[in-house]
């Protein structure tokens, strides 16, 4: 059983649909011990890092989804769930996040001829080819909707790049951790695709 963290921000249903359209046997959750029992989880999110956190601690979410990165168990964060695995978020003043990957989360500068938020279709440029993008051609197109982006300290971390003001990190693969800033729920085949991907990772792994 895959659990997909419900802690009060984005769509997730459109999330476990994508999932379960893969093959997965997913559960929408916000109870600590279905967290902790799950396979692997999936953390999505749409909205501010500081709130992110602070609905977690709230619903006394944070030791389930730290405990279940921390013992291995196949990680997936999709946008916000990508941002609030690094140290500090600056969205309306410094936060700190769940800090399993090194770095931290700013804003696009604003220049002329770009909005922001960063939103629509873009392309994806894959730095490990393995695992989270395996079988995805360089180049993709996937769905992305952001105003924050993640700056890993350690360039390893980073699974992918993609061109937007900056080249910028749009998804981090470490051991059990996948994370994307992009939407691949909202990128058809494409994003299909990489949920195989995460189902595989988790047969493997289970």
């Amino acid at each position: 059983m895959i659990t997909v963290v419900d802690y009060g921000m984005g769509n997730l249903r459109s999330v476990a649909k994508a999932l379960e359209k893969v093959g997965l046997d997913v559960k929408v959750s916000s109870k600590p011990e279905e967290i902790k029992n799950a396979k692997g989880i999936v953390v999505p999110g749409v909205g501010a890092f500081g709130d992110a956190m602070h609905n977690l601690d709230r619903l006394n979410l944070l030791q389930p989804v730290l405990s279940a990165i921390n013992e291995g168990k196949p990680y997936l964060g999709i946008c916000l769930g990508l941002q609030i695995l690094f140290e500090y978020g600056y969205e309306f003043g410094e936060h700190e996040g769940l800090g399993v990957l090194k770095g931290k989360v700013v804003r696009f500068e604003n220049r002329e001829g770009y909005k922001v938020p960063h939103m629509g279709w873009n392309q994806v440029w894959i730095k490990q080819k393995e695992g989270l993008f395996s079988g995805i051609k360089d180049g993709e197109y996937y769905y992305f909707v952001h105003s924050f982006y993640a700056v890993p300290q350690d360039e390893k971390d980073t699974a992918s790049i993609t061109d937007y003001i900056v080249n910028f990190c749009s998804a981090v693969q470490k051991d059990n951790i996948w994370a994307v800033q992009f939407h691949p729920e909202k990128s058809q085949k494409a994003g299909l695709k990489l949920l195989e991907n995460f189902k595989n990772f988790v047969k493997r792994e289970g």
